[in-house]
């Protein structure tokens, strides 16, 4: 009757011991998942940062009167063409600097070379 006993212990014990090896399965992959969204944040954190040194605004810079200015020809309707072309300058500039300009991945570092999406758009 003991042995009866011991061998369904046994039995007990492999199903719990199969439960965690599962159990670690999962965390090893949700781990995983974690590191490369880390690494993949790690990098866009790092790539904005290059560019906001870059692109940090001076506080009397006669550059900030234009934008001012060009602001207040478009509520009044004029020059909305010079408006247009900096916004595609900027697009483009921000697809330079790595990013994606799509509908599709609008905002991510890109990390692959050149998406179709973003040069298609650009040569509308």
């Amino acid at each position: 009757m003991e042995k009866k006993n011991i061998f369904a212990h046994m039995q007990d014990m492999e199903a719990q011991m199969e439960s965690m090896r599962t159990n670690l399965g999962n965390w090893k992959q949700t781990v995983k998942e974690l590191m490369e969204a880390n690494q993949r944040l790690s990098l866009e954190n790092e790539q904005l940062r290059k560019i906001l040194k870059r692109e940090a605004p001076l506080p009397l810079d006669p550059a900030s009167a234009d934008s001012t200015e060009s602001a207040a020809l478009l509520a009044a309707g004029e020059g909305t063409e010079e408006v247009v072309g900096e916004g595609y300058d900027n697009l483009a500039r921000l697809y330079h600097e790595g990013f994606h300009i799509c509908n599709v991945y609008f905002g991510h570092l890109r990390t692959e070379g050149d998406c179709l999406f973003c040069l298609s758009f650009l040569n509308k």
